[in-house]
């Protein structure tokens, strides 16, 4: 200790050593609470063994139709062709959803300070080379774990007021959401947030339905106790919307 300073004080030159690393660490978490950090993939589900997965073909990121025509052309439909979807369909909506498209971890939605409160899940029955079943999208990996096996569509139908589009269409895109994610850092504002981010990924399903000649409609009228015993969600996780998701009647949109 310096025998001519009073016990306690520091020197000028140190003060402003540790003001200049106290400010910087301050503009490093202000810079990160900004951009946001990638969430882990599936916060609420452990990473699944190998063989519980289903790998999904490889998203594209070209195709023959332009945003301009997919908008103009989007419309609400509720009647589809019994036609299965491939896995490579549902596998390209469900990247649309909520897809990594990042080697930071961003999405094909943008997300309130990057926190990712969405999950989204396929009740499937009517895909190709997919076993009927309830599954989990895990966007990191790009793949399904199955929850619950058996055709499903009946018993969602039961929960969404008895909408046949529901059971008609071959599978349903269901968005739901972890919000404390989200309200954790925000507050009750956050709640606004999850909800703002459940409608762009709800558009990118519409669009990238009309890119591909598929079909689909929002629904958020339903018992949300009754999606959740569907779907088996875990406490924490809040059903938002119902997208399902089939081929285009011709002639009848």
């Amino acid at each position: 200790m310096n025998p001519g300073k009073k016990p306690g004080t520091m020197d000028r030159k140190n003060h402003r050593t540790i003001s200049v690393a106290v400010a910087m660490l301050a503009v490093a978490v202000l810079a990160a609470g900004c951009a946001g950090t990638p969430a882990p993939d599936g916060n609420n589900t452990p990473a699944p063994p190998s063989e519980g997965a289903v790998t999904l073909p490889e998203p594209r990121t070209e195709g023959d139709v332009s945003v301009e025509e997919a908008l103009s052309a989007r419309r609400s439909v509720r009647v589809y062709a019994e036609v299965p979807l491939t896995l490579d369909d549902a596998g390209q909506v469900l990247w649309a959803a909520q897809g990594v498209t990042d080697d930071r971890g961003y999405r094909t939605a943008p997300s309130a300070g990057g926190l990712y409160p969405l999950e989204v899940y396929l009740v499937a029955g009517s895909v190709m080379d997919l076993e009927p079943g309830v599954y989990h999208y895990r966007p990191g990996e790009h793949l399904l774990v199955q929850v619950d096996a058996g055709d499903r569509r009946a018993a969602l139908q039961a929960a969404a007021v008895n909408q046949t589009s529901v059971a008609d269409a071959p599978a349903t895109v269901v968005i739901a959401a972890v919000p404390e994610r989200t309200t954790a850092k925000y507050g009750e504002r956050g709640m606004r947030y999850v909800s703002m981010e459940a409608g762009h990924a709800a558009e990118n399903v519409y669009l990238q339905a009309e890119a591909i000649d598929l079909a689909t409609v929002v629904i958020g009228a339903f018992d949300e106790d009754g999606v959740r015993e569907v779907l088996a969600l875990p406490e924490n996780t809040t059903p938002l919307y119902l997208m399902p998701v089939g081929r285009p009647v011709p002639g009848d949109n």
